[in-house]
């Protein structure tokens, strides 16, 4: 199973059934270092925030947080911030780095579907990267609604279906099919799928293109990085029987006749993709900022 493809809509699936995904997905994110990838990627969640424009004080959810991007970027601005995760080991991280920098937060596991929190507990609801994986997308957008304040902001940012990552799952999902009859999280980037979830809950629903540039040495270095430390892309290797674990900072090995086309058919999606010309590689990668207001 291709476990980041995503899993929403599912008609005709029992709520057993999204429990089963749901906790093959908690695997799935617990497996390899997200919390390397994130610190990647952290800008990403440093210019949401800025965007959202958060005030002091204010009560902020970060939603599938994660090692704690937005909630970290969220608590700089002098906001209460409240990280969740349905992953424990994900806010342990998530903790860590924010002791570092002397923050104090709260933390709670919770599913990003089933938030534990009374209407308008917040004044804003952030989430990167993250609640776009949660199986059913319509009731992530009413939980997300559901919690924040009327008049408050709603903030997330998602890969897109036509960049650089919707592309990579579209690539791994070749070899290793997401289960049918499902949407992909990458539908979360697509305008006119983010104005039907959220429908008439919100009020001044912006959706801005953004593109962050993956910097790597080569193409090989980008994919060992991501089959190494990205769960779901460590799970599809492992589903075709290419890896024993990581045995003193080396990926694992490509040991199967499925493993290396999926090695290959990554490394030629990264070089078609990259725009650099000193031979190393720069990836740009299609996202959107989603800005909206509580109705």
């Amino acid at each position: 199973m291709w476990p980041a493809a995503g899993f929403s809509n599912v008609v005709g699936m029992t709520e057993l059934v999204l429990e089963g995904i749901k906790a093959k997905q908690q695997i799935t994110w617990a497996s390899g270092d997200y919390g390397a990838v994130a610190a990647h990627i952290h800008p990403i969640a440093e210019e949401l925030v800025q965007a959202a424009d958060l005030s002091a004080g204010w009560r902020v959810l970060d939603v599938a947080a994660g090692s704690g991007n937005a909630a970290i970027a969220a608590a700089r601005c002098g906001c209460r911030v409240t990280a969740t995760d349905y992953v424990s080991s994900l806010l342990d991280r998530a903790r860590e780095r924010a002791a570092a920098e002397h923050f104090t937060l709260d933390y709670e596991i919770a599913d990003a579907e089933n938030l534990p929190y009374a209407d308008g507990s917040f004044d804003a609801v952030v989430s990167v990267v993250g609640a776009m994986f949660a199986p059913d997308q319509d009731r992530v957008a009413a939980e997300l609604t559901r919690v924040c304040r009327p008049g408050g902001t709603i903030a997330m940012a998602n890969w897109t279906p036509e960049g650089f990552i919707g592309q990579m799952f579209r690539t791994v999902g070749r070899r290793v099919p997401p289960p049918p009859g499902i949407r992909g999280p990458v539908e979360w980037g697509s305008e006119p799928r983010i104005r039907e979830l959220f429908g008439d809950r919100v009020t001044d629903l912006r959706v801005v293109p953004r593109t962050f540039v993956f910097r790597f040495e080569r193409p090989e270095a980008f994919t060992d990085y991501f089959r190494t430390n990205y769960g779901p892309t460590l799970k599809a290797f492992e589903a075709l029987g290419s890896s024993d674990g990581v045995v003193r900072g080396f990926p694992p090995r490509v040991d199967s006749a499925g493993g290396k086309l999926l090695y290959d058919d990554l490394v030629s999606l990264v070089s078609e993709n990259n725009i650099a010309t000193d031979g190393t590689v720069k990836i740009p990668s299609a996202y959107v900022q989603v800005l909206a207001t509580r109705r």
